[in-house]
């Protein structure tokens, strides 16, 4: 019989990074491991692509990006001196591959509608089921995933201010929208990283580089992340699936892929992930692994022609992108301008004033880009002291620390007399 040895050091080419190396025998099989297939049929920006075109990267690039930039930190921290054995380069570079192992459909649109579990929570779960199957072998990765491992700056590496998967989705994000104020430089900042006492700081050189990084961040987030037509599009499907649950558990019949079933007609808890509970013949890690965006719009897809008027209209919004208006205001809208509002929807739209609020969407959304209450970005300087990139600026940060605070309302467009 015949044996055959399978070449595991690849090369993919990355449109962002160029060719990316995968050195790893573990690496590889994490890749052609279904679990992480699946990432291909999750947007990176979720419903962005209704506001910007070439939006319709997904979560598996953006996980190799951050490999290739672990790679390369790995390197120059060793060049340094810094003692990184093999085993633990694995370990970080298979911890920042999975780190969105667990993301919902449509990023995080989705996260506290179909299941009210963060997604850091779910990757944690399957990282320790892939580590059951893949006996032990990602023990360290858990370890450091968790920040459980002595050395706390490989963790920094992949959860922290200055991480490789925020530089990577920066990057990347900008490249497929074409919003040019996200480009970062990366090479640079990479370039700079040091340890000092299991610390992750910046040599000074890159003080410049990492202020661009947190003005970037910034502003990706009101142009991109925060766009209001994005806001609009993503609580339009989070009220599609509102009602879609609503319906179901009403008893109605609805059109939906099998997997999507099982999580309209179920309510699970953190337990039930924790447990991974079996429900109509599969673990629910199982079936979660199963749910991608292509659930869900090929069900919104079928949703428009519902004899339901909430689900069907809301459906043809999202489908036709005729999405609802979107105005951003310094305070909350009255109570009286809501209450008028609803009057119009009911007139206009619905007949029934208990339908019109799936018509009448409000919030807030805050952006900052330095959150003053976890880990801070620390500049190494020439002298060996270590200060806080707040101090060591001599441009004035405070607000990018500074929560900024909007309030929004989407509502359909022909009422728009805001």
């Amino acid at each position: 019989m015949n044996s055959f040895h399978v070449n595991k050091k690849k090369i993919i080419n990355d449109p962002v990074f160029g060719f990316i190396n995968i050195q790893s025998e573990l690496v590889y099989d994490l890749i052609e491991h279904p679990v992480f297939q699946r990432l291909r049929r999750i947007k990176q920006l979720g419903l962005s692509f209704l506001v910007f075109p070439g939006a319709n990267h997904s979560r598996f690039e953006h996980a190799l990006g951050t490999v290739h930039l672990m790679r390369q930190a790995i390197s120059v921290l060793q060049l340094k001196g810094h003692e990184i054995t093999p085993g633990e380069a694995e370990a970080v570079t298979v911890a920042i591959l999975l780190h969105d192992i667990g993301h919902a459909p449509f990023s995080h649109v989705l996260e506290n509608t179909l299941v009210e579990i963060p997604h850091e929570e779910i990757s944690l779960l399957l990282m320790e089921e892939l580590n059951r199957e893949f006996n032990g072998k990602l023990d360290l990765t858990i370890q450091i995933f968790q920040n459980q491992y002595k050395k706390k700056f490989l963790h920094q590496l992949v959860a922290s201010q200055l991480d490789m998967d925020r530089l990577d989705y920066l990057s990347r994000d900008s490249f497929f929208t074409g919003v040019t104020e996200g480009v970062v430089g990366i090479d640079r900042i990479i370039k700079m990283l040091n340890v000092v006492d299991d610390q992750l700081v910046v040599d000074v050189k890159a003080i410049y580089s990492i202020e661009k990084f947190l003005i970037a961040r910034r502003l990706m987030y009101w142009q991109v992340y925060l766009h209001k037509t994005v806001i609009s599009a993503e609580f339009l499907l989070i009220n599609v699936l509102k009602r879609a649950r609503e319906l179901a558990a009403s008893g109605e019949t609805l059109f939906t892929t099998p997997t999507l079933r099982v999580f309209l007609n179920n309510h699970f808890t953190n337990n039930d992930f924790t447990n991974n509970i079996s429900t109509e013949g599969k673990n629910i890690l199982e079936w979660y692994t199963l749910l991608d965006d292509n659930d869900i719009l090929t069900s919104v897809k079928e949703w428009q022609n519902h004899t339901d008027l909430v689900l069907s209209l809301l459906s043809k919004s999202i489908i036709n992108r005729k999405l609802f208006k979107t105005k951003l205001e310094p305070t909350p809208v009255s109570e009286s301008w809501k209450e008028k509002m609803l009057n119009e929807i009911t007139e206009n739209i619905t007949g029934d004033k208990k339908l019109a609020p799936y018509f009448l969407i409000t919030g807030e959304i805050t952006n900052n880009a330095l959150n003053r209450d976890s880990e801070n970005i620390f500049i190494l300087f020439k002298n060996g002291k270590v200060k806080d990139i707040r101090k060591a600026s001599d441009i004035n940060l405070s607000a990018l620390t500074k929560t900024v605070r909007k309030y929004f309302a989407c509502y359909p467009k022909e009422l728009d007399f805001y």
